[in-house]
């Protein structure tokens, strides 16, 4: 997993992401988890900005909760 921010820079990407996006962080995991199964970080990070315009800090902040996330399931 990468770790792209610290952690208060990550939340704070995170807490603008429905104003900037218009769409909810949970509809971006949604998008990655249903998009295509691509493997690396920074695969996913691109096909986010080249398919829905992301920022790319948006996209990093949108991948690494998406990798936190399913990290958690699997420990869980």
């Amino acid at each position: 997993m990468s770790h792209v921010f610290s952690d208060e820079t990550h939340r704070n990407l995170l807490s603008r992401i429905p104003q900037c996006t218009g769409r909810e962080v949970a509809d971006w995991l949604r998008t990655v988890d249903e998009g295509p199964a691509l493997s690396r970080f920074e695969e996913k990070v691109s096909w986010l900005r080249a398919e829905h315009q992301l920022a790319y800090g948006h996209a990093k902040a949108i991948v690494h909760e998406y990798d936190l996330r399913r990290a958690a399931r699997r420990r869980g």
